[in-house]
This record gives structure tokens, C-alpha cells and sequence, in this order.
């Protein structure tokens, strides 16, 4: 029986109380929709408990102690359940017979990777805006933890029944480009970086390749006019332009490329330069102007951001004539909202810790389209990843310079260490990121802690299958140590945790669950034998009881043995499932 089965029976006995007038003055529209059911933090209180006592005793002017005798009297009576007991100040603590803490086995087994999935969020479209890095140079390791914390965050709602959208958005319009075009002007001529550009090998790079490019299609590029103007600044010239041209593909072509490695698929590469192209930041603005929300004030045009609860009126068009940068952010969101290709219910950003001020601005806008806040828009940030080794902190990257990139962090660790180890802590708090632990074989590193946990139930596999031992005639009551019990109990909240995981959007509670299923699989493994081991002289030479317990660990009986195959390949395809929410393989040995 899993937590939401016994959350069910417990509503339903709520209501059955309230229908027998027997508890005070409880009534039907009291019971809360959803009952919460938890895990004892002491093992010997039972197998789980429900607080519903407490939540109820007051509206039904009961104490709740009382109310949850009552409840404890009912559910001791339903199948399934061994005993009920009041503890405290009316906590309801439970106890299920082995058979059914057993039954969450044979619902695993039966439905294999779709455990624990669920349809609650069907129905919904959601659009997950993640990484989004300026196409000006490689991914830096802030956005590579939003590669991992995105896309498993995706791959969690999907699992919960959305429809997401995964989206990258090119930031190709505006004065980073110009910066970068100007850095790749100065590296072809071996001139020094200009004050405000980009530096690192990989400039040095991408200047060389347009220039060969270029040369194969019969074009000089650094023959091209380079206006110089009064001042000694570069002109917007034509070798800059044709730089800039060439250039940006090539880091766009580079940035999908490591995203692709990365095991990121985007749905939509959208180009912010195309919301100027095709007229969406005009037509946004005028949309917000009828609306009474854009004004003319010192040359230039302003929303009303105020109206709607941010700090400051912001401007959109500056007095120069050009759009400031938060224009296309107005047009952007309206896009996302209203395509004729899945328009999003819900626009969710995921942008960095340097991003927090602007969240005011952004949710005013939500609001002046007639969206919620909140609801229709959210704003995730993420904070600061710090890399280690040696215990000292990494900032060199051979071709970024001062910066570790997505590339230089699988180099050191692989795939599956860097997308685990970005995804297994809250966006919101900073993570250290320690190479040598994550690149070591060792129960302190958590992902090989998880993944080994798979591949030794794979071992069990095979040595079940060399010893001609299968589930057949499994006798689930039997898995009835407090080892089993563990990992069942284990098993049982895999449900719960992904629907939470889902709706808080909080992936890393994927790996909470998975290092803690590993943990009890481990133990479990010590203490329990699948395949028939003998007993060494110095245990058949001890007391007798301890001995009978452990013919049963080493030399179960079949009915026994099948059972415990049975939880061990559950344990595996748990394992698997919640591995594949998180990008990260289950390899079959290690």
C-alpha cells in the first residue's frame, strides 16, 4: 500500500465519522482534499502517520486526541493495516501488514518506467525558458547548472503530465553583439581587446575561422573597409559587419552543439533579433499603450510599471530613439503567450542570481497583459556554482579564459557527474562543485553512490539468473525484516515526491530520493541474500536465535528468495526511472 492509497482510506474514514455524528460537530466540508500522510522519523512509531486528528479537532470541537482514538478504532479494522496507535498530542501512527507494505513491489514491476507518473498537471502547457546564454562565447558553469536543473525540471513536469517546451533564447540583438564583433575585429589584426570585450582563446578562434571561411568563398575579410572614426573608435564598418555575420552562427552552431552533448534538446532556438525583425516589440508596445500603460516623458517612452507594483517606471524607447533592452522582454513574453504553436499557460524564466532586480519590472508587465503573476509567469533564480579542486577553487578554462565552461566541466568529470551534481542542490542556494570527489569511486560521491546502487542490482540479476532463481512463487508477505521494511517504505513515496518535485519545481528532490533509496538498497544488500550463501563456522557456533535469523538472510527459502529478487529489480527500476528524470545514465555494472 503506498502513501496515497492509505491517504485515501483515511479521507474516506474522515467522512464516514462525519456521516455517523459520532465525531463532535465534523462535517463533510471540514476534511481536507488532500490528507497528508508521513514517514515516522522512528521506525518503532509504525510505518506511517497522519496528523488529520490534529488538523480537525478543533473545527469538530473535539479534542484531538479523542478524534484521533476514534480515527485509530476504524483503521485498525481496513485491509492492509496490522495496527493503529494515538501518540502525542494525536498523531496516528500505522502500521501495515507485510503483504500490503509489500503490494507497492508488484505496482513497480507492473508498470516499469511509467512508475510513478502521474496526469495531474495534464492538460497544461508550460513554457521552460533555461540557460539562454549570449551567443558571445562558450556556456560558463552558471549556465551549465541550468542546463541540468532545467532540463530535469522539464523532464519532472513531463513526468507529471505537462506539455513543456523546452526554450533557448539567443540574446543576437543589441550591444553585446557589437562587443563581440569589435573583440573579433581586434583578434584578427592582433590588436589588444577593446576595453569593453571579450577576451579568452576562444576569440582568437572564432576570428580565425571567419577569416578561413571567408577565404574559401574567395573573400578577403580583413581587406574589407574599416572606417575608423575622429576619435579612434571603430565605425560600424563593413568588416565588422561581415565579422559579426559570420561569427554568431558559428558560437550559435557551437552553444546547440554542447547543449546537444550535454543531452539538452531545446524545442524552440528563438532569436531575439526576429522580435525587431517582424514587428512583435512595436505591436507589443502599442497593445500596453492601449491598454493606458505607456507615456512620453523626456524624449523618450516609459511603461507604467508602477501601476502594476514595481519600483520605478521603466523605460522602453530611450531618447535616443532606440529600444532599450527591456522592450523585446515585454514582446517575448506576449509571443510566448499567444503563438499559434503552443502558447504557453505558464511562461516560466529561469535566469541567474544578476537577474533578481529585475523580477518587479517583469511580473508588472505579467500583470498589464491581464495575466496573474505568479501564476501565468514565473521567475526561478538561480545562484553562484563554485568550482574546486584540490581544495582550491578552478577559474582558468583553456579557450573562456577567466571561467570554467560547460565543456571544461565534462572534460574533468563526464556527463553524468555534471549533470547530477548541478541538479542535486536547490537552483536557489549556491553549490560547490569538487572535481576530484565527483571524478572518485567512492560512497562520497553521490552519483556513483546512486549509479552503483543500479549496477549492483543488476549483479543480483545475474547471480539470481547462474543459480536458476526467478521471481516465480514469490511470497511477498515474507519481506517482512526491517531491511525490507526500509526499502519499501522507501519505494512507497516515490509517487508523492515526483508530484511534489513537480508542482514546487524542485528537481533536486529527485536526488534527495534517489541517494536516500540508495542508501536503504545498500544496507539491505549487507543484510539479506537473494542467491544462498552458507553460514561460516563462527555464526553457526552462535546463539540460537540469531542463527536461525541468519539461515533465513543467507539460505532463504524459495518463496523467500523470489520475493527479495522481486523488491531488488523494483529497487532497480526505481532507480532507473529517477535517474532518467535527471539526464543521467543506470549502468548495468561499474
Amino acid at each position: 500500500m503506498n502513501p496515497e492509497a492509505l491517504a485515501s482510506i483515511i479521507e474516506r474514514t474522515a467522512h464516514d465519522l462525519a456521516a455517523s455524528g459520532e465525531a463532535g460537530q465534523l462535517a463533510d466540508d471540514m476534511i481536507p482534499a488532500k490528507v497528508t500522510v508521513m514517514r515516522p522519523k522512528d521506525r518503532s512509531h509504525g510505518d506511517w502517520a497522519t496528523n488529520i486528528a490534529m488538523q480537525l479537532g478543533k473545527k469538530a470541537a473535539m479534542k484531538p486526541r479523542d478524534l484521533a482514538q476514534l480515527f485509530a478504532d476504524r483503521l485498525a479494522a481496513a485491509d492492509g493495516i496490522a495496527s493503529v496507535e494515538v501518540a502525542g498530542p494525536g498523531f496516528i501512527n500505522i502500521t501495515l501488514d507485510s503483504a500490503s507494505a509489500a503490494a507497492i513491489v508488484d505496482q513497480v514491476l507492473a508498470e516499469g518506467a511509467q512508475f510513478g507518473r502521474n496526469t495531474h498537471l495534464a492538460g497544461r502547457t508550460l513554457n521552460l525558458e533555461f540557460v539562454s546564454a549570449n551567443p558571445t562565447g562558450p556556456i560558463h558553469i552558471g549556465g551549465t547548472r541550468w542546463a541540468a536543473v532545467g532540463d530535469s525540471m522539464a523532464r519532472v513536469l513531463e513526468a507529471n503530465g505537462a506539455k513543456v517546451v523546452r526554450e533557448y533564447y539567443f540574446n543576437d540583438h543589441g550591444t553585446q553583439i557589437d562587443r563581440f564583433a569589435k573583440s573579433l575585429v581586434a583578434a584578427a589584426h592582433k590588436e589588444p581587446t577593446p576595453e569593453d570585450g571579450y577576451k579568452g582563446a576562444y576569440i582568437d578562434e572564432i576570428a580565425q575561422r571567419v577569416i578561413d571561411e571567408a577565404k574559401a568563398e574567395g573573400v578577403d575579410v580583413l581587406a574589407l573597409p574599416r572606417v575608423t572614426g575622429e576619435d579612434g573608435a571603430e565605425g560600424d564598418s563593413q568588416q565588422r559587419e561581415e565579422f559579426r555575420r559570420r561569427a554568431v552562427p558559428m558560437m550559435f552552431a557551437e552553444i546547440q552543439q554542447s547543449m546537444k552533448d550535454f543531452r539538452v534538446n531545446f524545442d524552440v532556438w528563438f532569436h531575439e533579433n526576429s522580435l525587431y525583425n517582424n514587428g512583435s516589440v512595436d505591436r507589443a508596445i502599442e497593445l500596453l499603450r492601449g491598454k493606458g500603460d505607456i507615456y512620453e516623458k523626456d524624449g523618450a517612452t516609459w511603461f507604467a510599471s508602477t501601476k502594476y507594483g514595481d519600483d520605478k517606471d521603466r523605460v522602453i524607447i530611450k531618447s535616443d530613439g532606440n529600444y532599450a533592452y527591456f522592450a523585446a522582454d515585454i514582446a517575448y513574453y506576449y509571443d510566448k503567450r499567444h503563438r499559434a504553436t503552443d502558447p504557453a499557460d505558464v511562461a516560466i524564466y529561469m535566469l541567474g542570481a544578476d537577474h533578481h532586480g529585475y523580477i518587479g519590472r517583469m511580473m508588472a508587465m505579467c500583470a498589464a497583459f491581464g495575466d496573474k503573476p505568479g501564476v501565468n509567469m514565473q521567475i526561478l533564480i538561480g545562484q553562484l556554482v563554485n568550482v574546486v579542486k584540490d581544495g582550491k577553487p578552478v577559474r582558468m578554462s583553456k579557450r573562456a579564459g577567466n571561467v570554467v565552461t560547460i565543456d571544461d566541466l565534462v572534460e574533468a568529470i563526464g556527463v553524468d557527474a555534471s549533470r547530477y551534481s548541478l541538479a542535486r542542490t536547490s537552483y536557489d542556494q549556491s553549490v560547490d562543485i569538487d572535481l576530484d570527489l565527483l571524478a572518485s569511486h567512492s560512497n562520497d560521491n553521490p552519483v556513483y553512490y546512486v549509479q552503483y546502487a543500479h549496477a549492483r542490482s543488476k549483479n543480483v540479476d545475474r547471480n539470481a539468473a547462474a543459480a536458476g532463481i526467478t521471481r516465480d512463487g514469490a511470497d511477498m508477505s515474507l519481506l517482512s525484516t526491517e531491511a525490507d521494511g526500509e526499502v519499501l517504505a522507501q519505494l512507497a513515496l516515490y509517487p508523492s515526491m515526483l508530484e511534489q518535485a513537480g508542482d514546487e519545481r524542485t528537481p533536486h528532490r529527485v536526488a534527495h530520493y534517489l541517494e536516500e533509496l540508495a542508501g536503504r538498497y545498500h544496507k539491505w544488500y549487507a543484510a539479506e541474500r537473494v542467491v544462498p550463501m552458507e553460514l561460516t563456522d563462527a555464526e553457526a557456533r552462535g546463539d540460537a536465535k540469531d542463527v536461525e535469523a541468519l539461515r533465513i538472510a543467507k539460505d532463504p527459502e524459495p518463496a523467500r528468495a523470489a520475493a527479495r529478487l522481486a523488491l531488488n529489480d523494483a529497487v532497480q527500476q526505481v532507480i532507473a526511472n529517477g535517474l532518467d528524470l535527471l539526464g543521467v545514465s543506470a549502468p548495468d555494472a561499474m
